[in-house]
């Protein structure tokens, strides 16, 4: 894959990650257990602003690793967030520590598969349970779906925190921060 294309992809892809670590970071205590909104396939259950965030980066390592067969997040997080079975919502809340250990490693994870990503790698079919019977996408396809969720949940949870007069950053991230930010 031609470098100039990886460093756009990183640039881009890494700013959406950075806006989500921005929402996390100006979430205060008092709204990280707030609901989001409601589940309409469990009525009684309120999906919070850290399961959105945590959900978010648990796709992100998903979708980066290439295939649900395999994968396994770090410690502590387990599959949970597969099995429509358990709800998926996990049964503890995970700290806005954890979290943001799990953005950055994400963020890591991300940058690095870009950079070593072949022309062959990006042409890879993938599949996933949720796609239509049938339904086959390029690895390459799948991880700029993969940074419009990250960056759709970043905005999600930035309306969140505007909704409670709190700023997840002064400024739109146009591109990947330095990583000695």
């Amino acid at each position: 894959m031609d470098s100039l294309w990886r460093t756009i992809l990183w640039k881009q892809f890494g700013a959406a990650i950075d806006m989500l670590d921005n929402a996390l970071v100006a979430c205060p205590d008092a709204l990280w257990r707030q609901s989001v909104w409601d589940d309409p396939s469990v009525p009684s259950r309120r999906v919070e602003f850290w399961y959105v965030a945590y959900h978010t980066l648990f796709w992100l390592d998903l979708y980066l690793f290439g295939a649900e067969e395999g994968f396994t997040p770090p410690a502590p997080y387990t599959l949970v967030e597969q099995d429509n079975a358990a709800g998926p919502i996990p049964d503890h809340t995970y700290s806005k520590e954890d979290v943001r250990a799990y953005l950055a490693y994400a963020r890591q994870k991300c940058r690095d598969t870009i950079e070593t990503m072949t022309d062959e790698r990006a042409r890879q079919p993938v599949n996933f349970g949720w796609m239509e019977e049938g339904e086959v996408v390029s690895y390459a396809e799948l991880q700029l779906y993969n940074m419009r969720h990250v960056q759709g949940h970043a905005a999600e949870l930035s309306l969140v925190l505007g909704q409670h007069g709190i700023r997840a950053d002064e400024d739109w991230v146009t591109r990947a921060k330095a990583d000695e930010e």
